[in-house]
């Protein structure tokens, strides 16, 4: 073949071509984002509706029915969820896997949209999220402080270890889990509101209309101007006790009046204890694209740094760290191909004997492995643990070329052939041999990548990436090996008749003469007793479905992580001291 012929003929060509093929995928490698699983997200829509005061009963009938009824009527729906709690109302929609997710969320978008007019008047505008696997929290930093509340502790993590991590390359959005946000929060006496005939919405209409910062234009002269601000919020407790409720004859009644104000938090519902202390959680949310591993090893180099800068008495902690368990998972596959590796080398020394005829073919190993990544970085895949699980098996598959290629020209050598002359005629003879059988495996792979619903999503990668490194070694074997072989080779020796062999070689070959002679004689035998053959094989045949019933089915196989959550429910219309107290 000509490719074959050009690679002898210009051994510099083809060594550079193997080195950029082998740089690009090094640099891919790099590149690429480094995740558990390939990425299966199901196209998924949430709708979250808040209605302020109202019980779960009202959100129920008012938000959630007519905003399912409108949506219900929107293709490609496979399951929708809701929930209606107090003041919340959530519909989420999981679309099949063929919709395209924006479309999708375009669809619900334009429901809701219709639905909005049969919403209360008082209901805050529907938040429409895509949900996405990523955009969970990939790790939870937790912050603990005996001398400061819960508060306070909020505002300093918000302040300083927020501010921080959100520099770490890779970084999206942060959560903070089991927050208290500042908040003046005013109590109010219902005797004392009956006995000056006022209600809540008394209060509520005067805190909306005294209580705020408008702008107030500006004043122009001749040569000057200076900007007007209207400053009417109130920002002490003294400042709210003193807002005016209602106004009889010549008298005001003030906040004091009717009740209190207090420097408080936002919420006092929501409560979390690491290790059994109360603490403020950070939680960690990666870019779609970035590398998992390097996310989570930039935020934990940040500790010392936010240690550092936060008040002493604080202690920061790693509550939750997914990137363990991919980490873990990544470092046994690699420990993995490095074995598969090793046995490969070993195996073709046991039968080949010969240190250069083994480094020909395990040349191969590597540059088709390594220069796939380049392949895979852009079709936009990921390390994972299905992609490294198939380069550990393309081990033994890009390897089979390079040992087909090199069994044959080394034949030919012992035949009395130059290594020029065994490189150029062997190369050409088992050519279309070898690219026939590449394009068998890929056949059999490719189908894999194309599976329908979830299995497909999940083994796409697999399967592209295995037919990916079977094609380049098909490649490497008509190129790379052919050269090595011309060039690494011992010619054939006039004097014994053969090619020069080691020391291995003489003491070995008796054991392999006598292997060649048992298989010699079971092969006649099989040859002679092939009805017997035959049957046997029929009957495995046939034992094969009953056996594939009895396997056990699942998506991925169970794995121990070391870890568990239980979810308690309370009583209805308990109270979170209540469950706090259990």
């Amino acid at each position: 073949m000509i490719i074959s012929d050009t690679s002898i003929k210009r051994p510099v060509l083809t060594i550079v071509g193997a080195l950029i093929l082998t740089l690009i995928g090094l640099l891919s490698f790099e590149r690429l984002p480094v995740r558990e699983y390939p990425d299966t997200d199901v196209p998924t829509v949430s709708v979250t509706t808040i209605y302020r005061g109202a019980s779960a009963e009202v959100v129920e009938s008012r938000i959630t029915e007519p905003l399912e009824e409108q949506l219900s009527a929107i293709d490609g729906i496979r399951v929708m969820k809701s929930s209606s709690q107090e003041q919340v109302s959530r519909i989420t929609i999981e679309f099949l896997l063929e919709r395209d997710p924006d479309e999708a969320a375009n669809d619900v978008r334009d429901r809701v949209s219709r639905a909005r007019g049969r919403l209360p008047d008082e209901v805050d505008e529907p938040i429409i999220a895509k949900e996405d696997a990523d955009a969970q929290p990939v790790m939870w930093m937790t912050f603990t402080a005996d001398r400061f509340t819960r508060t306070e502790l909020t505002d300093l993590v918000d302040r300083i270890a927020k501010q921080r991590i959100q520099t770490v390359p890779g970084v999206g959005t942060i959560f903070i889990g089991g927050e208290r946000r500042f908040a003046m929060r005013l109590w109010l006496d219902p005797d004392k509101l009956a006995s000056y005939e006022l209600t809540a919405t008394d209060v509520e209409n005067a805190l909306s209309e005294q209580n705020v910062d408008v702008p107030g234009g500006r004043i122009e002269s001749f040569a000057r101007e200076f900007t007007v601000r209207t400053q009417g919020e109130l920002a002490n407790v003294e400042a709210f006790e003193n807002l005016i409720i209602a106004t009889r004859g010549n008298s005001q009644i003030k906040l004091s009046d009717v009740g209190r104000a207090e420097l408080g938090s936002e919420d006092y519902r929501t409560r979390t204890f690491f290790n059994g202390k109360p603490t403020v959680g950070l939680g960690v949310v990666r870019q779609s694209k970035s590398n998992l591993l390097d996310v989570a090893n930039g935020v934990k180099a940040l500790i010392p740094v936010i240690k550092a800068e936060l008040p002493e008495g604080v202690g920061v902690h790693i509550g939750y760290d997914s990137s363990v368990y991919v980490q873990r998972s990544v470092d046994e596959v690699f420990r993995t191909f490095l074995e598969a590796f090793i046995i490969v080398i070993v195996v073709i020394y046991f039968f080949l004997r010969d240190w250069r005829a083994v480094i020909i073919p395990v040349t191969a190993i590597p540059i088709s492995i390594i220069g796939s990544f380049g392949v895979l970085a852009a079709l936009g895949f990921s390390i994972n643990i299905l992609t490294l699980l198939a380069a550990v098996l393309s081990i033994g598959l890009v390897v089979d070329d390079a040992i087909v290629m090199l069994e044959n020209i080394y034949r030919r050598i012992e035949e009395g052939e130059t290594k020029i002359q065994a490189s150029v005629l062997g190369s050409r003879q088992v050519a279309f041999a070898i690219i026939a059988s590449s394009l068998t495996l890929a056949a059999v792979f490719l189908p894999v990548a194309f599976q329908s619903g979830t299995t497909g999503r999940l083994f796409y990668e697999f399967g592209v990436s295995l037919a990916v490194s079977v094609l380049v070694s098909t490649v490497v074997s008509l190129t790379v090996t052919p050269m090595l072989c011309s060039l690494m080779l011992k010619g054939f020796d006039p004097k014994t008749g053969h090619a020069p062999h080691g020391w291995l070689y003489r003491v070995s070959e008796p054991a392999f003469e006598w292997v060649n002679k048992i298989f010699g004689s079971v092969l006649r035998l099989s040859l002679r007793a092939w009805p017997v053959i035959i049957l046997l094989s029929v009957g495995f045949i046939a034992l094969a479905p009953i056996a594939y019933k009895g396997l056990q089915r699942e998506l991925t196989p169970i794995e121990d992580r070391g870890s568990f959550i239980s979810i308690f429910s309370g009583p209805l219309g308990s109270h979170p001291d209540y469950t706090h107290n259990y």
